[in-house]
């Protein structure tokens, strides 16, 4: 499995800027091929990581699941 290396704070940063969504940049990356993206602070120390599926539907599936389980912690924060 290939692992791609992304600094969080640039990347969301990049998401503000252009507008888009994680998922939209994570269904660009889909080739056929597994993929660990590990997010990274500005001292390189991972933050979180995501095993990018290879296939669409599958991305699809797990924006569903993150969806449902981000509603749920703000519900719980609320």
């Amino acid at each position: 499995m290939k692992q791609v290396e992304i600094k969080a704070s640039q990347f969301f940063e990049l998401l503000k800027t252009h507008d888009t969504s994680m998922w939209e940049i994570f269904s660009q990356m889909i080739d056929g091929e597994e993929k660990e993206i590990v997010f990274i602070d500005e001292e390189n120390k991972v933050l979180f990581n995501y095993i990018l599926p290879q296939s669409l539907e599958k991305l699809q599936e797990d924006q569903k699941i993150f969806a449902k389980e981000f509603s749920g912690k703000l519900t719980q924060n609320n």
